[in-house]
């Protein structure tokens, strides 16, 4: 017994050994740094700033959620052209870091700009917007797209990290440190306020290139021999694709994957975009106790991402997503049917751990499946899967919602059911996955 408990605490210094290393730190503070622009930007600050500015009424408050809708839409609509082709581009060169920081820096240009657009009094209109407001849903579009085009290049950084077995506890860690840069960036709110939301976006340019910069100095591209560097067209990459999707019964399991992803994301990434809307609708929350909800529900996303690194390396990335996707399918059965604030708060905090452990089971189960030569491209493809998904499950949500919407709150409550179904094909398609060939 003394000589098993020895190991077990050699093993667990080595874990926290891992941690500390500056590459792991660094790399987990761009987690930490990019969680910040998306609870800010994307879920809080930009559609309260919509409303605040487009919504006085029941009707402008449907044109403000359009502009929230056709906004992040137009964002996925480039992420699905160019995110395979990003893929293509680190198989190719190896180089991950330089996009990364390239694309961050025009991400966080464009999240400043939008404070600056939001703030200014320019005269003059576009599509029969006032211009200061166009711009900033340009600058929006523009974050948007090169915030989530950098995750593409950074996601696939974890394989030069660590050594196969410690991808898992790598992902977690790192996905625990992202979530804490949440709560971090839900301090803005205290300079905010319940008005002028555009005043958070400069703050959280700033505060993203803050914690962006140690990944920029301290971690490395893993390099590729010169003789194995491919030189070719950017957009030669689409036969690349095209040539991989013809060996799809080659990569079976990885595909079965993709498709299992695609629905248990389309679930994730809508909840997500509805949550506040949802909240203040059906249950009636106002923006401080949504506020509150948000930094819950983060609190159990950084709890449930370390605790699934651990799941993850026990007992196998096929199973971890199983286990993932049924704390989804309770959390959004329970949000369905909820009729007090008690029941959704149980149901957000169920959500926040789907949320965290998603990532991690997730990012560790693509290493696990793809062949190395090819990690960077299916990496790509993935985040193709993701993009096409974000813009198919908040159209699913709006048409039900349209459709019904003379039932009243029934028809939000169809409208999340809806993606209780999504989580259960996704379920099932996993299923379908033979163990034997992870």
């Amino acid at each position: 017994m003394g000589a098993e408990k020895a190991v077990q605490d050699k093993q667990q210094h080595s874990s926290w050994k891992l941690y500390l290393t500056l590459p792991i730190i660094s790399w987990a503070l761009y987690d930490f740094a990019n969680t910040i622009f998306s609870s800010n930007i994307n879920t809080i600050f930009f559609p309260f700033y919509l409303q605040e500015v487009v919504g006085e009424n029941e009707v402008l408050d449907q044109i403000a959620s359009t502009f929230i809708s056709y906004s992040n839409a137009v964002a996925s609509f480039f992420l699905v052209i160019f995110s395979p082709l990003f893929g293509v581009m680190i198989d190719r060169t190896g180089k991950k870091r330089k996009y990364v920081i390239i694309f961050t820096l025009i991400s966080v240009a464009a999240t400043f700009l939008m404070g600056v657009f939001a703030s200014s009094q320019i005269e003059g209109s576009v599509w029969g917007l006032p211009l200061s407001l166009a711009l900033v849903v340009v600058s929006f579009v523009i974050a948007k797209f090169f915030f989530h085009s950098s995750l593409v290049f950074y996601d696939t950084m974890i394989s030069d990290l660590g050594e196969k077995k410690d991808i898992p506890l790598i992902s977690g860690f790192g996905v625990a440190v992202g979530y804490i840069g949440t709560l971090i960036g839900l301090t803005v709110y205290l300079y905010v306020g319940d008005s002028d939301f555009h005043r958070a976006f400069i703050p959280t340019a700033i505060l993203f290139l803050l914690f962006s910069l140690p990944l920029f100095f301290f971690v490395k591209d893993k390099p590729i021999p010169v003789k194995d560097v491919k030189k070719a067209s950017f957009v030669s990459g689409y036969k690349e694709i095209y040539k991989t999707f013809k060996e799809m019964k080659a990569h079976k399991a990885i595909f079965t994957f993709m498709i299992a992803y695609f629905f248990l994301n389309d679930a994730i990434s809508t909840t997500i975009a509805m949550m506040a809307v949802y909240a203040k609708a059906i249950i009636g929350f106002s923006t401080g106790q949504f506020i509150l909800l948000y930094l819950v529900s983060t609190v159990s996303s950084i709890i449930g991402s370390f605790i699934f690194g651990y799941v993850t390396k026990a007992k196998g990335s096929y199973q971890s997503v199983k286990y993932v996707g049924i704390i989804l399918l309770i959390a959004l059965i329970i949000g369905t049917f909820a009729v007090n604030e008690p029941m959704f708060w149980i149901a957000g905090s169920m959500f926040g751990v789907a949320l965290g452990s998603m990532w991690v089971t997730t990012r560790s189960y693509i290493v696990e499946l793809t062949p190395e030569n090819k990690r960077g491209q299916f990496f790509g493809l993935f985040a193709f899967s993701g993009k096409v998904s974000s813009i198919v499950g908040p159209f699913l949500y709006g048409t039900i919602t349209l459709v019904f919407a003379d039932y009243g709150d029934i028809a939000s409550r169809l409208a999340l059911g809806s993606l209780i179904i999504l989580t259960v094909i996704g379920l099932i398609v996993h299923s379908r996955i033979k163990q034997e060939a992870v």
